[in-house]
């Protein structure tokens, strides 16, 4: 057998779908086989192979065991000459297998090959091409000068950017994207090192294989895509940690004392320095609009009261102003934030309600002030539309100027250029149209020459760079069907845009429209990774979410001994969850629960105890819950249940 493809899979079944069929078409004429290793996937990709793939030679792990074990384990089953280790998230093209084994074959002193990749939106991956990491090299890495001067042959060394792209290479560094290697070299060597969990053990992999006298190579005659999911987390915190430990991993393993003490203290200041720039970042991205908010709706609330003092000539205590505007301000801040609306897009309904919801909150909170400290209630209303007005003037802003959360957010309303047949193409705008989505044109493209006659397309492939740049297209979406995936790579490559295009790929007889980190269905928008609870983000959503709950039930807690038998336990959960040991909302108790995304126990659960539910329901709720978390499913819970429990 000459080949043996590794894919290891970890929910992103709709990727691992696309990368099976390219790879179907390139092993035409090849004797080969394929290994999928599934690292405990909860998003369907283990039916997705059983009933589509059954050819495959399927893994399924009980746990994530990471990449190098599960690695390992398609290795230790392979009968190919040679191993391919393949990311989920690639497509190769129609030529690449046969491509790289004849390359092997011709060059004895071959360990291992790995290609010219592209990202989504058909950008030259630097990482196709790496030094090894030494320490000077990192120092230039982590301080920046690689990044200034990349084509240098002092500073570029990392991903070697004085060396074409378009030729090829022996390089240091292959990525684990795309490693080809033939399976006697992985005799000699040992396979991937399993004390690298994620990151790090393509490095070591590759160091191996060049100190065992053989030659890694860049090579340039085949082009992939890779997605690039995980660059997603880049900017994180987790990511710095994980990605730089395995870089310490690494120089223990292979550098000399004095060079491991030098390389640890690079790593050690480079994570303090990613990690405070990646921090500061996240919270100015996520922080500044609630801010701002809470600022103007001081400083307009204020203004407000002025005016009304001015026209009315009442005056209005200076203590209870400085003291109530600020608590004012901050819950229709806070009404803001848990609609949502420091998010894109733009929805004026949340705003609405969360103006209305601020409103009410004030109103109640302002019935129970003793009278010597009330003021007007004209003063709320009339700052209660001025905040409204406000929140939407600065998410116009936020949005106009690409700020903040704002700063990727697609057009509501996308000129889009469908690329393919006839059949193909109606079949995507029909997928587009039951999944709703806002087209404002649709230009159809050929791709092979057209008849000046020829009613049905706007153009060909070859006008492609110059419809999107003429008309500002914004998504070009090519149909797998009728066109191979070297003609696809090479049209993205060659549009030229002045504004930001966005590459999506439909594959034959698929419903997902699949594009660089993200997959449109007649259902909804997927990312490279399921949209879990504990991600970041919606660790801080959801923590956010109880803080400002609790604080807002803190404020109209007298209430709590009119209307609530129960108050002292009310109080009991307002504390448990300020201090973080429980939140609001959680999963029900289930015998699949530990298999789920970690979050802290609820208060309320998000299944109704008055219905009498089996097992494999509860189950299935609370993967919806984790899979597709929603701050708006938490506050229809809390509101249902409170109103339960009085």
């Amino acid at each position: 057998m000459e080949l043996s493809i590794i894919i290891v899979n970890y929910n992103v079944k709709h990727f691992l779908e696309q990368c099976l069929k390219s790879i179907y078409k390139a092993l035409n004429g090849i004797e080969a086989e394929i290994i999928v290793v599934d690292n405990n996937s909860v998003d369907g990709s283990l039916n997705l192979i059983r009933e589509k793939f059954k050819e495959v030679i399927l893994v399924s792990n009980k746990k994530n065991s990471g990449f190098s074990v599960a690695n390992n384990q398609g290795i230790k089953m392979a009968k190919g000459n040679n191993i391919l280790l393949l990311n989920p998230d690639t497509i190769v093209q129609e030529d690449t297998f046969i491509k790289c084994l004849e390359f092997l074959d011709n060059h004895k002193d071959a360990g291992a090959l790995g290609v010219k990749m592209y990202d989504g939106n058909g950008r030259f991956l630097p990482e196709s091409k790496r030094g090894l990491p030494t320490p000077i090299v990192a120092f230039y890495k982590i301080f920046g000068l690689a990044y200034l001067f990349p084509q240098s042959k002092v500073f570029g060394n990392y991903h070697l950017g004085f060396l074409s792209k378009n030729k090829d290479h022996k390089v240091d560094i292959l990525s684990g994207a795309f490693m080809m290697i033939k399976k006697e070299v992985l005799e000699k060597v040992g396979l991937l090192d399993e004390a690298f969990f994620m990151y790090g053990e393509d490095i070591d992999l590759s160091y191996r294989i060049k100190k065992a006298g053989y030659e890694n190579y860049y090579f340039s005659q085949t082009n992939i895509i890779h997605y690039k999911g995980e660059s997603t987390k880049k900017s994180s915190i987790n990511y710095v940690f994980v990605f730089y430990r395995a870089m310490v991993i690494f120089a223990e393993k292979h550098f000399s004392k004095q060079n491991v003490k030098t390389f640890s203290s690079l790593i050690n200041i480079a994570i303090y320095l990613r990690a405070s720039i990646a921090l500061t970042q996240r919270i100015l991205k996520r922080w500044t609009l609630p801010i701002l908010d809470f600022i103007f709706f001081i400083g307009f609330i204020f203004g407000v009261s002025g005016l009304y003092q001015k026209f009315t000539e009442i005056l209005l205590p200076e203590e209870t102003l400085n003291y109530l505007v600020p608590i004012y301000a901050l819950i229709w801040s806070c009404s803001n934030s848990i609609f949502g609306n420091q998010n894109p897009p733009i929805k004026y309904l949340n705003l609405v309600k969360a103006n209305l919801m601020g409103l009410i909150i004030i109103l109640t909170f302002y019935a129970l002030l003793p009278k010597s400290i009330q003021f007007s209630r004209a003063i709320i209303l009339v700052s209660s539309i001025t905040c409204f007005l406000i929140s939407i003037f600065t998410r116009f802003t936020f949005n106009f100027l690409k700020i903040g959360l704002f700063k990727n957010n697609l057009k509501q309303t996308q000129i889009i250029a469908l690329v393919g047949s006839k059949e193909e193409i109606q079949r995507t705008e029909n997928l587009m149209t039951i999944g709703n989505r806002t087209k404002k044109k649709v230009f159809k493209i050929s791709t092979s020459k057209i008849e000046n006659n020829n009613e049905f397309y706007d153009g060909d492939i070859f006008q492609l760079n110059e419809f999107v740049n003429v008309n500002k297209i914004t998504e070009v979406i090519f149909c797998a069907k009728d066109i191979s995936a070297q003609n696809i790579i090479y049209s993205m490559a060659d549009v030229n845009s002045k504004n930001t295009v966005d590459f999506k790929i439909i594959p034959e007889k698929s419903q997902f429209i699949i594009g660089s980190q993200s997959i449109y269905s007649n259902e909804t928008y997927y990312t490279t990774e399921l949209n879990h609870i504990n991600s970041l983000e919606n660790i801080t959503k959801k923590r956010s979410f109880d803080i400002y709950i609790s604080l807002v039930l803190l404020l109209i807690s007298p209430l709590f001994i009119l209307f609530f038998k129960n108050y002292k336990k009310a109080f009991k959960n307002i504390n448990t969850v300020l201090i973080g040991n429980k939140t609001w909302i959680g999963y029900e108790e289930s015998s699949f629960k530990n298999k789920l995304p970690k979050i802290k126990s609820g208060i309320f659960s998000i299944v109704d105890n008055d219905k009498k539910m089996e097992e494999e329901t509860v189950d299935k709720i609370n993967i919806i819950y984790a899979k597709d978390y929603n701050i708006m499913l938490d506050l229809k819970i809390l509101v249902k249940n409170i109103f339960k429990t009085n």
